[in-house]
């Protein structure tokens, strides 16, 4: 099932388009990595897809509904978990729970199945021991899990990852390819995911797009199957 795609797209943050003839599909039940050197506009591929950044012409489709025909649900976990400064107020087991809201009314009582879930993707990062803990004083690797674990807590159908990672050891790391591994093939999750790693990765994936420079300069956009484009350098844009 074809859940997300971009037909002809391009895009800039200046006169200068950093995007131009974009085409990507993104299809249900795939591992697919989005690689290439910084400045490739990576970040910004995942945004458009999103609906997060608009185009400035082109077409991008984000299905409304995933397989089983309930509406699509997405986990995005951006690149800036460092964000969270010092005095964010929440503990990590209810920032985590709050991600069951995605199934249903903010308003709606919480049911042993979200307490139950967000145990389980706690226990999944290996946060589940630090529960209690504030957001706040964790280190930026321990927020990145903490915030994949709450994309995990939503049972999504996609789970879109900017440089998920960023900050962790190599134990962590194969340990979190095998989770992915895992979410896909037996949960028929998608997973797209950003990634500088990919001799750490490639023998998990599915398909990868990758970004590589062009002999004028520029980017063109590589993949195993349905992905083309080209891509402009911009500098520390991403």
């Amino acid at each position: 099932m074809l859940l997300a795609s971009m037909k002809q797209v391009a895009f800039g943050y200046t006169d200068v388009p950093c995007l131009e003839d974009v085409n990507v599909d993104i299809f249900s039940g795939e591992f697919v990595a989005v690689t290439g050197p910084n400045g490739a506009s990576k970040t910004t591929l995942l945004k458009l897809a999103l609906g997060l950044l608009e185009p400035w012409s082109g077409e991008i489709f984000l299905s409304p509904k995933g397989e089983e025909g309930r509406k699509l649900v997405v986990g995005y976990v951006p690149q800036q978990i460092a964000s969270f400064n010092s005095g964010f107020p929440s503990k990590i087991e209810e920032f985590v729970r709050s991600g069951r809201y995605t199934r249903g009314s903010w308003l709606r009582k919480l049911r042993p199945e979200d307490y139950a879930l967000t145990e389980q993707a706690l226990r999944q990062v290996g946060m589940w021991d630090l529960r209690d803990r504030k957001i706040g004083e964790l280190s930026g690797g321990q927020k990145q899990r903490v915030c994949i674990a709450r994309a995990l807590a939503q049972e999504p159908d996609i789970l879109v990852l900017d440089e998920p990672t960023t900050g962790m050891d190599q134990e962590s790391r194969f340990g979190f390819y095998e989770l992915m591994r895992h979410q896909v093939k037996d949960h028929g999750r998608t997973v797209v995911m950003v990634t500088h790693g990919l001799s750490e990765v490639s023998d998990y994936l599915d398909r990868i797009i990758e970004l590589e420079r062009k002999e004028n300069g520029g980017w063109k956009c590589c993949t195993t199957t349905s992905c083309s484009g080209h891509f402009m350098p911009v500098g520390s844009l991403q």
